[in-house]
């Protein structure tokens, strides 16, 4: 079995080609240099060119503050991109596992969001990802969509990294505490999409790990975990922590489909931080 896998320079690409190659999977990895999602005859020419089974596309443009000023780019990539490659996989019939967000919703409330809730983006990537899930439903129907939150790696930037900087640099941080959801590994999603794409259980997944915090306490458990516990952490609200792109609010999201259709739930976000810890 082959499976191209895109954005494979990115924290959850790198992490998904090393998962099918560990299964003895052979995996095509590409990013912008050896494929642009933008340019839909080079995606024609590259997909075709690997002939893969299926397609985990991991690309995207995931600056969601920059966004709001390259909105055009943006959209180039997550919505054009997705398109464009989803239109090479119905012509060959092949599956796609397409990456989505929380930021598809509105964020408002309190209850977890469900896979087929009705989808409100607040924010210029959020619109675009959505858009993405739209060119996947609109032409396929061997597909997989996989909304992800909060999510860490050791392939690139994230939350972790940089609360730990900044608590070496300045020994004070301040994180805001009224946006709740549960962070995602990227090494424990990836064990998930590489079961997904050896199954037909197509349809819109939620995956992240287990538990809910805020960002708040997210940043308080890595400095715990981290044995930083001199570093001073204030909770601030969204309005006193200025951004450009507004953030949802409620970014819970229900794992139940996993669980009905077989697939096994990540393990709790405090112990997926404590491994990961082991290895930055």
């Amino acid at each position: 079995m082959k499976i191209l896998v895109t954005g494979v320079k990115g924290q959850l690409g790198y992490d998904v080609v090393n998962e099918l190659e560990k299964r003895g999977i052979q995996a095509v990895g590409t990013d912008v240099d050896d494929m642009d999602v933008t340019n839909g005859e080079i995606c024609d020419q590259v997909i075709k060119s690997v002939g893969p089974d299926a397609v985990i596309h991991c690309a995207a443009y995931t600056a969601v503050d920059a966004a709001e000023d390259n909105v055009e780019l943006c959209r180039k990539i997550n919505a054009d991109g997705t398109r464009n490659i989803a239109a090479v996989c119905k012509e060959l019939d092949i599956p796609m596992l397409y990456l989505s967000t929380d930021y598809v919703f509105d964020g408002h409330g309190t209850r977890p969001w469900e896979p087929d809730d009705e989808r409100h983006p607040l924010n210029v990537y959020g619109q675009t990802k959505y858009e993405g899930e739209l060119a996947v439903e609109e032409l396929l129907s061997k597909y997989f969509i996989v909304r992800i939150a909060w999510v860490f790696g050791v392939n690139g930037k994230n939350f972790i990294k940089t609360m730990l900087r900044l608590g070496k640099e300045r020994g004070a941080v301040s994180v805001v505490d009224d946006q709740f959801g549960s962070p995602t590994y990227t090494y424990d999603l990836a064990k998930l999409l590489v079961d997904m794409i050896l199954t037909d259980k197509y349809g819109t997944y939620h995956a992240t790990n287990e538990g809910i915090c805020s960002w708040y306490e997210f940043a308080c458990e890595i400095f715990k975990q981290a044995g930083m516990t001199d570093v001073s952490v204030t909770p601030v609200t969204s309005s006193e922590f200025a951004a450009k792109a507004v953030r949802p609010e409620n970014s819970r999201m229900s794992k139940e489909k996993l669980t009905e259709n077989g697939f096994d739930r990540l393990p709790t976000w405090q112990d997926a931080l404590g491994r990961y810890l082991k290895l930055i």
